[in-house]
């Protein structure tokens, strides 16, 4: 990558990242002027960046000329808690055998939940989340779950922060929620009724790693499911407990990624 950077307090590999980071919400292909105003670069800088990463593989470009996240990219990002996804992977796999629904694998990363594995099922429940992508602990099951188990210190961070509201049924009232996190130790679960997306509800409970929180498994159910999805705990605690006897002798560190589990 070329060196320098004429803009000053940016360095070459913030723009890169910041380029980046333009197609993280974007769910289609930017245009060259795209990534500039989204990255906040200037148009020069990021057709030079742009042509690099195209080069390098980490973009790609379209026939139109619009430009893609890049197949390395995504090779590079299975590494990404790939202990943790294969050591679980066929329990995930179990869960949605045995549930017929959604079944996903979470960690926290930062403020948020990481998504490290997920199996779809057939009913149309709206998606929210995919493979690789984060939500706030706050509105998903999985989220609530790991945040009740964290360290205190976590916790009050977490809620001296501004909530995001996704949905007029997202509990963003810090008091509230911290009432309802102690709920979640005493019985073990945590639950979601169209927190993050209407139409869909969630289930989840904590998988422990040497005594702490280390991820959370989860179901995603559509509204009409809601009353009864606790009917499910049984098979997610038993397959919790199946991930936590095949992860136990790997370190914590190494089955997240110090990225993951470092971060607050």
């Amino acid at each position: 990558m070329a060196g320098g950077s004429s803009e000053p307090g940016r360095t070459v590999t913030s723009k890169v990242l910041a380029i980046l980071e333009a197609f993280e919400t974007s769910r289609g292909a930017l245009s060259l002027t795209g990534i500039a105003e989204k990255s906040g670069l200037p148009l020069s800088t990021a057709h030079r960046l742009v042509t690099e990463l195209t080069a390098w593989g980490f973009l790609s470009r379209e026939p139109n000329g619009r430009y893609q996240l890049g197949i390395r990219l995504w090779e590079l990002a299975q590494n990404t808690g790939r202990q943790l996804r294969d050591a679980a992977r066929p329990y995930v796999q179990d869960l949605f055998s045995l549930t017929g629904e959604t079944a996903h694998l979470a960690v926290r990363a930062g403020h948020e939940v990481l998504y490290i594995d997920r199996v779809y099922g057939s009913k149309r429940v709206p998606r929210a989340s995919r493979v690789g992508g984060r939500l706030p602990m706050h509105a998903t099951a999985v989220g609530k779950v790991i945040l009740a188990y964290e360290q205190d210190w976590v916790r009050d961070a977490y809620l001296n922060r501004q909530l995001e509201r996704h949905t007029a049924h997202t509990h963003v009232d810090p008091k509230k929620l911290a009432a309802e996190l102690v709920q979640i130790r005493e019985q073990g679960y945590a639950t979601t009724l169209e927190e993050v997306r209407l139409g869909s509800c969630s289930i989840a409970v904590p998988v422990f790693h040497t005594g702490r929180i280390g991820a959370s498994i989860g179901l995603v159910l559509p509204t009409s499911q809601a009353a009864t999805m606790t009917r499910h705990l049984p098979v997610l605690r038993g397959i919790a407990a199946q991930i936590e006897r095949a992860t136990a002798r790997i370190p914590l560190e190494t089955l997240l990624g110090s990225h993951v589990a470092g971060t607050d």
